[in-house]
């Protein structure tokens, strides 16, 4: 996914984790007392010094979410997670969702991520 943004030499660091630890985190930096399936951290948002330009953040996902959503879509639990991996990724450099225009583009973005995880296959 990195490689086909141009990001070859980037780091993240992704978390895999139950539904208490994703609520906890959600709750604290989102204000919203739920579990949910992804979150993400940008490292380059907010107040503070600048930090290093090839450092995007952090991506969590929650396994036993991702589990139920996987059987929700019929599909294994690799492709949710990888999917929810894109999905974050792109909220960390940036992309979100919250009107319709933003939405398709960010699904277009991850359908583009999806498709260059096949081809490297």
């Amino acid at each position: 996914m990195l490689e086909s943004l141009d990001l070859g030499d980037a780091e993240l660091s992704i978390l895999l984790c139950d539904d208490g630890t994703i609520r906890r985190l959600n709750r604290r930096y989102r204000k919203k007392n739920k579990a949910t399936d992804v979150l993400a951290f940008p490292m380059q948002e907010g107040p503070g010094p600048a930090g290093h330009p090839g450092l995007l953040g952090d991506v969590v996902i929650s396994l036993p979410t991702a589990t139920r959503q996987a059987a929700e879509h019929d599909r294994p639990i690799i492709q949710e997670v990888t999917f929810l991996l894109a999905h974050g990724l792109l909220h960390l450099l940036g992309y979100d969702h919250g009107n319709k225009r933003e939405e398709r583009e960010m699904n277009a973005r991850t359908a583009d991520l999806l498709a260059a995880v096949d081809a490297a296959r």
